[in-house]
């Protein structure tokens, strides 16, 4: 084991909510050093699609990163929900709450590129795989290998950002978990008509979809169901494909035409029962997994980074990582992370429930919503801002 280094703060992940966190800190000159395993650069042509609210994009605009952000991004301006089979449907529009877009749709590697860009390269470490974590009432140690060479760090503030990855053997971590027993289909699809930056919310009997607009004509698909019929949707032909998705979700941007790659993954809700272990804090999808049907789970990870980055703020420098400030900061991030867990699994509850005559109260329930002010705007605020 090579000498031990010691620094202020360690984050153990180089994604974006490690990155934020990281940039953060930058802005305001304090100490850090960042933890990623993959090389630099490794995630820049990674295609997948992230929804960003418009709370995220005014964290990226403060930290200096939107302009770079925004040119690979597609506006949201309208968000439209309805039910596979009922006439009840609601809509949400940016210029109804005084916003320029709900929402911006971005691939993961433009993102990661513009925050890559923005983080002095000194203080990120590519090819750092770490390989065992300590903490006690004093400080934090990560174990790691660069280059080869097993090194080791210590630290008054280890950060675990790493998207809920090697978490099951680190000291002192329970997780709370509920699987879904529902798979979600990620890719790309073209349709014949313009998308007029509308993002689509559609509840079939099998499972919630998202069509989020990614491009001229194009929409990120989020499509969940069982696992078989997941994987069923996986391996049938692209016009088989195209045909069952037009099925099931309507005639509103016309034919769709072509399809990218599939690929699926496992639906669960997660949350860690301890997140207050003194000298080390979990944050991002590490902490919490959400359903995506709202889109809310990655915002939720922005959050945490920027509320952590005031509380460190807030705490004086030898006070960094105590059990007093971890559980300051995890009660400023209660009530938007629990609300953002019950409101997911909440949607996910109320529209795949087939119990006789509940189909026809949420046709009722939407077309309510929709002209309900007070409501929408309440919904647009904790999307947004998480409030």
């Amino acid at each position: 084991m090579a000498t031990q280094q010691h620094h202020s703060v360690v984050i153990v992940g180089g994604g974006p909510v490690g990155l934020v966190l990281a940039l953060s800190m930058q802005q305001q000159g304090l100490p850090f050093k960042v933890l990623e395993a993959r090389q630099r650069g490794a995630a820049y042509q990674d295609k997948r699609a992230l929804a960003l609210s418009y709370g995220s994009k005014l964290i990226l605009e403060k930290l200096g990163v939107w302009t770079a952000v925004k040119a690979h991004a597609t506006d949201i301006n309208t968000i439209h929900v309805s039910q596979r089979g009922s006439l009840g449907r609601a809509k949400l529009r940016a210029e109804e709450h005084d916003l320029p877009a709900l929402g911006y749709v971005v691939s993961y590697g433009a993102l990661m590129q513009a925050l890559d860009g923005a983080v002095n390269a000194e203080d990120v470490l590519y090819e750092a795989s770490a390989t065992a974590i300590r903490q006690n009432n004093e400080i934090a140690e990560v174990d790691f290998t660069l280059a080869g060479a097993a090194t080791s760090f210590s630290c008054a503030l280890l950060v675990i950002a790493e998207g809920g990855r090697g978490l099951e053997n680190m000291p002192n971590l329970q997780r709370d978990t509920k699987a879904y027993g529902h798979d979600a289909l990620v890719s790309k699809v073209s349709c014949e008509l313009p998308h007029n930056n509308i993002a689509y919310e559609r509840f079939t009997p099998t499972g919630p979809m998202a069509l989020l607009p990614n491009g001229g004509r194009d929409f990120s698909l989020v499509w969940t169901g069982e696992k078989a019929s997941i994987d069923r949707l996986i391996n049938i032909d692209d016009a088989t494909f195209l045909a069952e998705l037009h099925d099931a979700f309507g005639d509103r941007v016309g034919r769709f035409l072509t399809v990218q790659k599939r690929m699926s993954f496992p639906l669960v809700k997660s949350q860690l029962e301890n997140n207050t272990t003194p000298h080390m804090v979990v944050i991002g999808n590490s902490a919490q997994t959400m359903h995506p049907v709202a889109g809310q789970g990655f915002n939720v990870g922005l959050r945490d980074a920027t509320a952590l980055m005031k509380q460190l703020l807030a705490t004086p420098t030898a006070d960094w990582g105590s059990q007093s400030m971890l559980e300051a900061y995890g009660k400023t991030r209660v009530r938007d992370t629990k609300g953002g867990l019950l409101f997911t699994d909440f949607l996910v509850s109320l529209f795949t429930n087939d119990v006789i005559g509940i189909s026809g109260m949420r046709s009722v329930g939407l077309g309510l919503f929709d002209v309900l002010k007070p409501v929408k705007d309440a919904l647009v605020s904790k999307m947004s801002y998480g409030k």
